[in-house]
């Protein structure tokens, strides 16, 4: 993710992707999705805004969960305005949002929503098409976040097996338990299970691999991913989940999966491999608009890994002289090269 400029400022001042105001000259400030980066809005008298980018100027108006829920920080043209009831490119994928009339919700819910929005920007670097429901298409990608507990001084409390809310993903509708907003029970949840991460836009990106193995692979390539990744057939997916929990990872996983889950089964490795492809793909996109020159790279797959392992590097010995978690925790074998590269590839045909 690359930083922005306020054009409404002089000198310009710095502008991220999750701002919603200049901090220093106070304008609103907003996605633009003509010429596509985050820029300072100017008050229109007949369209709402105008982008402040001189080499831009389209006519804008508020996304209404910006608007009105402060959720969001996209902007839209008034022909989508009116076209999609509001909501932009990325809240128009909704079907479930959490329940406002709890406290914290809503905040809760912006979590989420920053998070889909660094995930879409992502999507939309390496080319992958993600259709909202209303655009008529065979497997459109939706999103329910939901919670099966209510905060309770500080605590989360269960509402019943009946109520229960599992992050996942089904033919194109991905799921996330609102409890994932919670850092000290995503942090109990990563101890727990022994994860080296656990993040919200972690979640959004595995949740994704599941929905772009049905675009990608599924009717397109199978044979191709039952070479590296398994057969996805037998077990079935309930065999295999049951004994994961039964007897745990495979042993020396490390030298063939990202991760001890993505031992589980062949998708759950796609998953964890995709989700993986774009910590790679984002963490160079950021690293190279912030100047770090490890981070450029000519596109293919080795020149992605090895520019990664370098950046890596810098990020890792600088998080543990602050006594922090690896950013960059991969280590990537042979076999899990050749996983990247199969997902590059696949990413790279489309769908």
């Amino acid at each position: 993710m690359r930083t922005f400029e306020c054009h409404h400022c002089q000198p310009p001042s710095r502008l991220f992707f999750d701002n919603t105001r200049c901090l220093v000259c106070q304008a609103d400030v907003g996605w633009c999705p003509v010429c596509r980066s985050i820029n300072a809005m100017l008050p229109d008298r007949e369209v709402g805004y105008r982008c402040a980018n001189p080499r831009c100027g389209a006519a804008l108006v508020k996304c209404h969960n910006y608007a009105h829920e402060s959720v969001c920080n996209r902007m839209q043209t008034p022909q989508a305005h009116a076209d999609h009831g509001g909501l932009c490119d990325c809240c128009r994928h909704n079907v479930v949002i959490p329940d406002l009339s709890i406290d914290g919700h809503r905040e809760r819910w912006a979590a989420l929503e920053a998070a889909k929005r660094r995930l879409f920007y992502t999507l939309d670097l390496v080319g992958l098409a993600h259709p909202a429901p209303q655009d008529d298409v065979a497997l459109p990608l939706s999103f329910s976040f939901m919670a099966d507990a209510l905060p309770d001084a500080g605590l989360w409390r269960s509402t019943g097996d009946g109520e229960k809310v599992y992050t996942g993903h089904a033919s194109g509708h991905i799921t996330i338990n609102l409890v994932e907003t919670d850092e000290v029970e995503r942090e109990r949840l990563r101890v727990d299970l022994n994860e080296s991460h656990r993040t919200l836009i972690g979640h959004f990106r595995h949740e994704i691999g599941h929905y772009y193995w049905e675009r990608l692979v599924q009717g397109h390539d199978e044979p191709g991913f039952r070479a590296l990744f398994g057969d996805h057939e037998t077990p079935t997916y309930a065999e295999a989940l049951e004994r994961y929990y039964a007897q745990g990872p495979l042993l020396n996983w490390e030298n063939t999966h990202v991760s001890a889950y993505a031992t589980m089964h062949p998708w759950e490795d796609f998953a964890e491999t995709f989700a993986a492809y774009l910590d790679i793909v984002a963490v160079l996109d950021t690293a190279d608009h912030l100047g770090l020159q490890q981070a450029r790279h000519a596109g293919g797959i080795d020149e992605m890994i090895l520019a990664f392992q370098q950046v890596g590097l810098t990020l890792n010995e600088l998080n543990r002289e602050m006594g922090l978690l690896d950013v960059v925790p991969h280590i990537i074998t042979p076999t899990i090269r050749d996983k990247l590269d199969y997902i590059h590839v696949r990413v790279a045909s489309g769908d």
